[in-house]
């Protein structure tokens, strides 16, 4: 009994183990370490994919184009920007590259500042109530918008644009020898003959006691004088243009066309 119980205990506990403990199993020796996996060579495309020699004849074609590119939006740039020095000494070389081809049909400024100052001027053949007609002085109908809109924080558009947009509108359907050009000159003499009758009997003292029978526009032009670093000497002498005079209808005689 005693052996079979003795054989029994170390059969369960090792002969060799303390206090019939079985033995910890050896660690295995860790082995060398993986070498890394090599990563895949991509194949070059594009431009690197090239031969050398290649590669420097498209490093000259995307050269060529690019500066191809920068000289015609160089042109066109210049060809609808404002006077300027380039243009005046290279305007022919610029035309010759922009049109007809690459014409613009806008402006890439806009509003063009203006370098002069016009004013329109107007005066009046007026009959008296004692039978006798007056010719009034030159009415200067710009000053006049001039000094509304300098006393105004909110001017309306009617003093800021109409007399200057109704002598627009006559300029650019008259030839400089103020004949009409096109289907719209009668109307643009009509619409400012108008305008300024209505201003003659407003502002006007001596319109305002008769009958205007005729008036006469004419505009005053000046340059307007460069800054003093510039060095550009111009005249500021004023430069009319006077039209001839017009008969007033009946229907727009003493401001029939309020």
């Amino acid at each position: 009994m005693d052996d079979a119980y003795d054989e029994g205990a170390d059969a369960r506990h090792g002969p060799d183990s303390p206090s019939g403990t079985l033995p910890e199993p050896a660690a295995e020796s860790p082995g060398p370490p993986d070498a890394p996996a090599e990563s895949p060579v991509l194949p070059r495309t594009g431009v690197a994919a090239l031969s050398p020699r290649y590669q420097v004849g498209a490093a000259l074609a995307l050269a060529l184009v690019a500066v191809a590119a920068c000289v015609h939006l160089g042109m066109v740039f210049l060809s609808v920007a404002p006077a300027n020095t380039v243009t005046k000494q290279h305007g022919k070389a610029i035309e010759d590259w922009v049109y007809p081809e690459f014409e613009q049909n806008w402006k890439l400024f806009a509003p063009n500042p203006l370098q002069q100052n016009i004013a329109v001027q107007v005066r009046a053949d007026v009959l008296m109530p004692d039978g006798t007609t007056t010719t009034t002085g030159w009415n200067d109908l710009s000053a006049q918008d001039g000094r509304v809109i300098d006393g105004s924080l909110l001017p309306s558009h009617t003093v800021q644009n109409e007399l200057r947009r109704a002598w627009d509108f006559f300029t650019t359907t008259h030839g400089t020898d103020n004949r009409a050009i096109g289907l719209r000159g009668s109307l643009s003499q009509q619409y400012l003959r108008r305008i300024v009758v209505m201003r003659m009997y407003a502002g006007d003292a001596t319109s305002q006691k008769g009958t205007i029978e005729r008036v006469q526009v004419r505009s005053s032009t000046t340059n307007v004088a460069p800054p003093d670093w510039s060095g550009e000497k111009v005249s500021d002498t004023p430069v009319y243009r006077v039209l001839p005079w017009w008969t007033v209808p009946a229907d727009e005689a003493n401001g029939g066309v309020a």
